[in-house]
Formats: structure tokens, sequence, C-alpha cells
């Protein structure tokens, strides 16, 4: 596991031009190896962003909306071939009734938008929703179909939106669908195998390399538990909203730096 090193205090017009000349010289090191293939990410820190600035939930939510549009950019820049975002689990149904319905009018909003998207069209990047989302509320199925369907046929980068999404209700579902297939002599039992399983799941077997959380928790909070056994996990302070660009690429670069062995 990782942690990122304390932000620089400085002015702020030094700390921009500071900022954009450390990009440059990560990404020159970056481009220099194997950057992840697979990067979930588990967005926390919203609320508490908000809560900060003395500002009501919903705008740390918009605002780490925003984030969620530059993280794709960014990740899309170093040739991240997928991105698993998780974006509300089961267990955020019992947060307050008025914070959830506003979330499901920003998922509703952004999600038609990418439909729309000349960053998404252009790339051919397909955009897919993962969870039980039939708990999700009319509005955003209609946009969960918009979006997928416009980009059904790519092949390009993956962006994934884990909504109504549990990584234990998601081994559950695939265990049942298994079950369904044995039942009904589609599969024989002695045939499910690791690779068989994972191919059940909501991301049909393609596990993250590096997994990513923001806002102080070290803990995977029900995110992709099955496909996370061997990803390189980080960890860091910064709210959501606040992540930047100049944080995922020293994440990246850390990653790099790893050997990974596999348990060999």
């Amino acid at each position: 596991m990782g942690r990122f090193l304390p932000r620089v205090h400085a002015p702020e017009p030094l700390k921009r031009v500071l900022y954009r000349a450390y990009e440059r010289r990560l990404l020159r090191e970056i481009c220099e190896y194997p950057v992840p293939g697979h990067v979930g990410f588990i967005m926390d820190g919203n609320r508490r962003h908000a809560e900060k600035r003395g500002e009501l939930p919903w705008e740390g939510h918009r605002l780490g909306s925003d984030t969620v549009e530059a993280l794709v950019g960014w990740g899309r820049e170093i040739g991240v071939r997928t991105m698993t975002l998780y974006a509300f689990s089961t267990e955020n149904f019992h947060r307050a009734e008025d914070e959830v319905e506003m979330l499901m009018s920003l998922f509703a909003k952004r999600l038609t938008s990418l439909a729309a998207d000349d960053r998404i069209l252009e790339n051919r990047v397909r955009v897919r929703v993962l969870g039980r989302t039939e708990m999700l509320p009319a509005p955003v199925l209609n946009a969960i179909r918009l979006v997928e369907a416009a980009t059904a046929d790519f092949d390009g980068s993956r962006l994934n939106f884990c909504i109504a999404y549990g990584g234990r209700q998601e081994i559950l579902d695939a265990f049942q669908a298994i079950l369904g297939k044995v039942e009904r002599g589609e599969l024989a039992r002695e045939d499910i195998d690791e690779d068989v399983f994972g191919q059940h799941l909501y991301t049909g077997g393609d596990d993250p390399d590096l997994i990513i959380r923001t806002g102080g928790e070290a803990r995977l909070s029900n995110f992709l538990l099955y496909q996370a056994a061997y990803s390189e996990l980080f960890f860091t302070d910064v709210h959501f909203p606040s992540f930047r660009k100049v944080d995922f690429l020293r994440v990246i670069r850390a990653y790099q730096m790893r050997k990974r062995r596999f348990g060999r």
C-alpha cells in the first residue's frame, strides 16, 4: 500500500508553475515504463470537502463530478485501457433522502452528457454502469441505457461507473448466474474455475492492476473484492474534489516502481 508525500506550500502563482513543471517531468518518466492497464478508483471525501469549506454535501458531489471528467482525461493521456470508478454503493442508499435524490439527479445528468461527449465519441470509449441497477430510479436508468447504447460498439478504452454497487453482492450475483447455467445444463460443475467465475462478475474478468482511494481511509469498502486480490493499493488523505493531475501521475510512477509478484 502507498501514501502520498505532503503537498507543496507556496504562493499560488509559484505553486502553479512548480506543479506544471513537475507534471511534465512525471509524464516523461511515466512514458518510459508500462502503465497499469486497469485502474480502479474509490472516490471518497466529497462530503468532507464540502463541510471543510462550509458548504452543503451537494456541492462536494458536484465538484467531485468535475474531478471525474478530469481523471478520465488523465488516464486516457497516459494510455490506461480501463478505468472503474466507485460512485455509489448499495449502502449509500441509507444516506439522507435529499442527498440521495441529488446524487441520482447528478448521475442522470452526467451520464446523459457522456452519450454526446466528443471526447468519449472521438476516442471510442465504451461506457458501462456496473451494479444492481434495478435499484436506481427511472431517470438514471434511462441515462444508463442512452450512454451504453451510444458507446456499445466502441473498441477504444473502457470507462466503468459502479453505481448501486457492492462487491459482496457482485460475487453473489456471479454465483447465482453460474448456478443457473449448471441447473440448465449450460455449464458443467467441473468446468467452473477462477476464469469462469471471473467472467461472470460485472467486470467480466478484467481485474484492476491498481486501486486508488482518496479521502484518508485505508480500506476497500466493498469495492471489487474478488478482483482486487493482487491489485496494487494506494491511499491518499486528499479529498476527491481536490485530487490533481500531479497526484494521479505520482501514483502511476510509484506503481511502476513496484515489483508485482502475484504471490510467486
